[in-house]
């Protein structure tokens, strides 16, 4: 079992940045890839980014040169630069991870959840 905790939400005006952190715990050694989701107002969910075993990264094209996915593989950290952020970007993202190694397709399912963090964009 993996146990990931988010961190770094808030309300920044529109043109910010904001940075997301994710701690995982417990079996760590399985996990493969990991990724951050959103699921905005509408109940949509996006995969917006993720990163595999090797370090192939995955962005989802609303946010491709805007964010950037990274991880610390020795403090078990998995992180999410968000800069430039419109209202647009406004969602609770979700820290996820798989023991699958590679990020590609980006529909496909992912084991561990954390419990969200909520990213509010004022316009």
């Amino acid at each position: 079992q993996v146990h990931l905790v988010e961190s770094g939400g808030g309300l920044v005006e529109t043109g910010g940045s904001l940075n997301l952190s994710c701690a995982a715990s417990g079996n760590v050694v399985s996990i493969g890839s990991m990724g951050w989701y959103r699921q905005g107002p509408d109940d949509q969910r996006e995969l917006v980014a993720a990163v595999g075993w090797r370090g192939a990264t995955y962005y989802a094209d609303s946010v491709e040169g805007r964010f950037t996915i990274s991880k610390d593989n020795t403090l078990n950290l998995l992180y999410l630069e968000m800069t430039t952020l419109t209202p647009l970007d406004t969602a609770v993202y979700y820290c996820v991870a798989d023991s699958a190694r590679r990020v590609q397709p980006p529909d496909r399912s992912w084991s561990y959840w954390g419990q969200g963090t909520q990213v509010t964009v004022s316009s």
